[in-house]
């Protein structure tokens, strides 16, 4: 198409070139009665020969010269890509997959271990709640909130497992938040550090949320740090930003679940703030550790409509069926 363009533009150009050099010629050629044909005086004859010529001759060098098309070459637009997207303004967290693996995390390379075949189940299920028949009677169902009901019984693991393991998917994305302010660990576990987090765009110290959305090498995973501790970290949980952040969360991208690592449900207040704009919860247990009258004291803390699941962590046993994951409305079971 450019090569059509210049040949036109060219072709234009040399017959500009030949009308000038035959009104040059006209201009002085006498007639046969050795008059000059125009009307004006010999000499001004003359004089606008000669600014024909330069015109013919100006016109001659642009020939001469290579065009320069002013439109667009759209032919290979489409395969054009950034040879290198993290040119930016986005900032970037560098995860050691490798390493994360040997300690005992999801594998993106490795397909068939026991724990990716683990996490795939306890996906599978809540991808169903998310995106299936259920997902429109639930409010927020992509948005899944991961806590336990005390402290130390693997609620981080079973968070950044997940969102791996989602990631992997080839129609999903995965946001992973760290919204346990008063214990962050998300960072410490991926072994990454960052600056500003949730609590600096809560406060407002960092203007927009894309500040605070870190990419990562892997490519469909982007994590939100949990920033820093501050003493009103309830009060900004429960905040009308927080509530439109989440909303934004849930409704700005079709494709996208968010994973939310919550504090431990008793005797923290934010994990119950949080329960209000989740619409899964996944409670994690340890066996032979986790009481029973403390997850039925965390399950009644959250909120009734949820969907609401268990993981049982450190668990010595294994079932053919696909782990050690239940699934239930809150008061009804579904999936044992």
């Amino acid at each position: 198409m450019k090569n059509t363009i210049e040949k036109a533009l060219q072709k234009q150009k040399e017959q500009e070139r030949k009308t000038l050099e035959a009104e040059a010629n006209a201009a002085v050629k006498p007639d046969d009665n050795n008059h000059s044909t125009n009307t004006v005086p010999e000499a001004d004859a003359k004089k606008a020969a000669e600014q024909i010529k330069q015109s013919v001759n100006e016109i001659s060098k642009t020939i001469e010269e290579p065009v320069v098309s002013q439109v667009p070459d759209t032919s290979s637009a489409a395969t054009v890509t950034n040879p290198n997207p993290r040119e930016d303004n986005a900032k970037w967290l560098n995860i050691d997959l490798q390493e994360l693996e040997q300690r005992g995390f999801v594998g993106l390379e490795t397909s068939r271990n026991l724990i990716n075949e683990e996490y795939r189940e306890i996906k599978r299920k809540l991808l169903q709640t998310a995106f299936g028949p259920l997902a429109s009677t639930i409010s927020s169902s992509n948005i899944i909130m991961v806590s336990s009901a005390r402290p130390s019984e693997g609620k981080t693991f079973t968070a950044v497992n997940l969102a791996l393991s989602i990631a992997a998917e080839q129609d999903k994305t995965v946001l992973l938040v760290d919204a346990d302010v008063l214990k962050p660990n998300v960072l410490r576990t991926l072994q990454v550090e960052a600056e500003d987090g949730l609590m600096e765009y809560l406060l407002g110290k960092v203007p927009d949320l894309s500040d605070v959305i870190y990419h990562t090498n892997v490519p469909k995973l982007r994590v939100i740090p949990a920033g820093q501790s501050h003493l009103l970290s309830t009060e900004l949980l429960a905040s009308t930003v927080m509530k439109e952040t989440v909303e934004e969360f849930s409704t700005r991208y079709p494709d996208r679940v968010v994973i939310i690592d919550t504090p431990p449900l008793i005797g923290i207040n934010e994990s119950a703030v949080l329960a209000n704009l989740a619409g899964q919860a996944v409670i994690v247990v340890e066996e032979g550790k986790s009481k029973l009258n403390d997850t039925k004291t965390a399950v009644e803390r959250l909120n009734p409509d949820m969907a609401i699941g268990f993981v049982v962590n450190k668990s010595t046993q294994y079932n053919e069926t696909g782990g050690y994951y239940g699934y239930m409305y809150y008061g009804s079971e579904i999936n044992n």
